[in-house]
């Protein structure tokens, strides 16, 4: 097997739910060893959320692959000296705790790099390590509403949030690429980096474009459904058999294309009502009986060969046993299986098709499954590791 880019760098998870967990199964796919620290008895409370997945959580299953599960009561002392111990040689810390714990417990930049100058420190929190809103519960819904999300997304009568924790996606993506950063920096300078990633900082990057388009007081973008809030048409249409089918022009020539071969109605293009996409914007209504004329004649897929062969922007309105089933996904090889405690799941391969290694897909842990292994490592004993598990410790 290919040696992958992060073989050989241990990072350690104080981490429960989804931000920190997708940034660290992110490292993980690429070759990293993270010890996963969990809670004695229900670990990572995630995995209780549900059953969906052949008894397992679907949160946990998604972020939790090819992780080591230490359980670790870090409220007792002999539990801490183990953190602190595997922090001494680690390369990464990661945590997603409320502001402040970790530094109450004594895993501060300050103590853990004295003892470990190249360690990476990184926290991910709702709203990041400082400022008037430091100390503020954030859960995704809430980053949503607080970065403006909601008011750009949902119906003109209903704001919505995504469909995903995209607040907890966002984040963690950023912690995975700073965390990249740092050991690309740390290969030129030899020491650690501190690294704070605040939720709402990560999804405001997202909102960029909204924000831009209402810049110095303009006014937003329309909240339009799936529709695009200034380009038309170019959202969701509903074919002859009921299914729906999303197109999208993006220029006139478009609109022409769109006219002649779609809607084969040539001089509609040079209609003045809708002869520019500011025109065809203001005056939805009327434009969409005449789509509607004519995909009322047509299944879903007889209207996307048509738009194929018109070369017209379009796809399928998926539910998730569609996207299951995709055909392109199939055709592409990028699914395999994961081992779980109960079984063997599917799993998607990470994106990005590399021709140089292998993704590592290993099993998702029971809770605890390598604590034993894991303090051996460091040279407990049998007695040490009972003794321990009596306490609650462990």
């Amino acid at each position: 097997m290919s040696v992958r880019p992060l073989d050989g760098v241990t990072v350690i998870a104080l981490e429960h739910v989804i931000a920190a967990p997708f940034c660290t199964r992110q490292l993980a796919d690429l070759g990293a060893r993270v010890i996963k620290i969990e809670r004695p008895g229900d670990g990572d409370f995630a995995r209780g959320y549900d059953t969906q997945v052949d008894g397992l959580s679907s949160h946990f299953a998604w972020v939790n692959r090819s992780k080591e599960s230490l359980t670790l009561d870090l409220k007792q002392d002999s539990a801490l000296t183990v953190l602190k111990t595997l922090l001494k040689t680690a390369d990464v810390f990661i945590q997603n705790l409320v502001p402040g714990a970790a530094a109450r417990m004594g895993l501060t930049a300050q103590a853990l790099q004295q003892e470990n100058p190249g360690l990476i420190l990184c926290a991910i929190s709702g709203y990041g390590n400082d400022g008037p809103y430091r100390d503020k519960k954030a859960y995704d819904l809430l980053i949503q509403s607080e970065a403006g999300f909601l008011s750009v997304t949902g119906t003109p009568e209903t704001p919505s949030k995504a469909g995903n924790s995209i607040a907890d996606i966002a984040a963690g993506m950023y912690a995975y690429t700073n965390i990249l950063a740092a050991l690309l920096q740390r290969g030129k300078t030899g020491k650690g980096t501190v690294i704070d990633i605040s939720m709402l900082e990560a999804l405001t990057e997202w909102m960029s474009f909204p924000l831009y388009y209402a810049y110095k007081g303009a006014n937003p973008p329309s909240r339009n459904g799936a529709s695009h809030a200034t380009i038309y048409p170019y959202g969701p249409f509903r074919a002859g058999d009921g299914k729906t089918v999303m197109l999208g022009l993006q220029n006139e020539r478009e609109w022409v294309q769109f006219c002649e071969a779609v809607l084969e109605n040539p001089t509609l293009a040079q209609d003045e009502r809708f002869d520019r996409n500011y025109k065809r914007n203001e005056k939805r209504a009327e434009l969409l009986e005449i789509i509607n004329a004519c995909f009322s004649k047509l299944t879903a897929e007889q209207l996307i060969a048509k738009l194929d062969k018109a070369q017209i922007a379009n796809a399928h309105l998926n539910d998730m046993e569609g996207l299951w089933n995709h055909e392109q996904l199939k055709a592409r090889h990028r699914w395999t299986e994961v081992g779980t405690p109960n079984g063997n799941i599917a799993a998607l391969l990470p994106p990005g098709l590399n021709d140089s290694y292998d993704y590592r897909m290993d099993p998702i842990p029971a809770v605890g499954e390598h604590t034993d292994s894991i303090l051996k490592e460091l040279g407990m004993t049998e007695s040490d590791i009972e003794s321990m598990r009596a306490s609650g410790a462990i």
